[in-house]
């Protein structure tokens, strides 16, 4: 069909720019912060590609959700511009005709937004977690070459050592520096080793001395040792249970019901909602106006946008601090976006304004009954 055809085309040629576009945009920003986790520590630098296309992998649920809105409200607003939808309601196609080929477009759509938001969600923020994890929990004696200066991950110490160790565990000829307030300690030892103590890491040297400086009175001590443990950092802690709650599968959250998860469950299975309501949303806010101005219809597209996401984020913070229950955020917040889509559309489809809302349904029924 005509109709739907031409709709159709130039739905997918306007989703298809919109998502490259966006996906360039996200992909900039995420390198940029990717490269900045790196230079603190965060991740490895040989592995910033992989964690920036995990990331943006994570983020397609916004991505896929934004370009499907921002297409059927560039498009129909185009139609409206160049008065081709005077002529689809001429023909008798009301406003309300159109939903039936947008929807059928973004079936797919929609079924995408729930795959990646159910499953590839989780497991692309598990797979960022492991790749942080494995490089953040290597010991200090592994991020230092030998015969080379150089701050630990918590930038508190400086490192040189010889590593002869062929697992990378034990060195010899340590040095370290640290300061800590107004005590600069300087220690040394002819051999250490990582050891794990209650989760915590500890560097045990072997045959040494530390001196420590008081700058702020110009007292020195040094204390000779035989065995010495040295907290590599006090605030790197080993907990294989604790996971990320948006590293947990949906099944996962299912079955373990929590505030916290159904907070996280409520965000994931909001999103294909939120992109259906959307949908009807942004039919409704196409309708151009030619004495207003150009920008005025995505301004407002927009704000729609931006705030019921907004909504989807504070409600999943909401239920995660009890504020709330998983089922009225549910009904309340996509509930009611639904009914004002609904209702937005229906008074654009019989040409009306809000006020003229409350009345509509008598109207309808006199209409029936006569």
């Amino acid at each position: 069909m005509l109709f739907h055809s031409s709709i159709q085309k130039e739905l997918a040629r306007s989703f298809g720019a919109t998502v490259v576009v966006l996906a360039t945009i996200v992909m900039t920003i995420i390198l940029i912060r990717t490269l900045g986790q790196a230079s603190k520590g965060s991740v490895n630098p040989s592995e910033v590609m992989l964690v920036m296309g995990l990331t943006v992998i994570g983020h397609l649920t916004t991505i896929l959700a934004l370009s499907l809105f921002i297409a059927v409200v560039s498009t129909l607003s185009r139609m409206y511009a160049d008065s081709e939808m005077v002529i689809w309601f001429s023909s008798g196609k009301g406003l309300t005709s159109f939903a039936k080929p947008l929807l059928k477009f973004a079936s797919p759509i929609f079924l995408s937004i729930a795959l990646l938001a159910f499953f590839v969600w989780p497991w692309s923020n598990k797979q960022i977690q492991e790749l942080k994890n494995r490089y953040e929990q290597r010991n200090d004696i592994e991020r230092v070459a030998p015969g080379q200066f150089q701050e630990s991950s918590g930038g508190k110490r400086v490192f040189f050592i010889d590593k002869d160790s062929p697992n990378n565990q034990t060195g010899r000829n340590v040095f370290v520096s640290s300061v800590d307030g107004a005590i600069e300690s300087v220690t040394t030892a002819q051999q250490g080793q990582i050891e794990i103590q209650k989760g915590e890491r500890f560097l045990s040297l072997k045959s040494g001395q530390q001196m420590l400086l008081n700058h702020q009175t110009g007292e020195v001590r040094v204390t000779g040792f035989q065995d010495y443990q040295l907290l590599i950092d006090p605030t790197s802690k080993i907990a294989a249970y604790d996971v990320h709650i948006r590293t947990v599968s949906t099944l996962g959250l299912i079955k373990d019901p929590t505030a916290i998860h159904l907070g996280e469950l409520s965000w994931r299975v909001g999103l294909p909602i939120a992109a259906f309501n959307l949908l009807i949303l942004g039919l409704a806010v196409a309708s151009v106006n030619p004495r207003i101005g150009k920008s005025y219809h995505l301004a407002v597209a927009l704000f729609c946008f931006i705030s019921y996401y907004n909504m989807v984020n504070v409600g999943q913070n909401w239920i995660g601090t009890g504020k709330t229950e998983f089922t009225t955020l549910m009904i309340g917040l996509h509930g009611g976006a639904f009914c004002l889509a609904m209702a937005w559309l229906l008074l654009r489809h019989f040409n009306l304004s809000w006020r003229h809302l409350w009345y509509l349904p008598f109207r309808r029924i006199a209409k029936v009954s006569t």
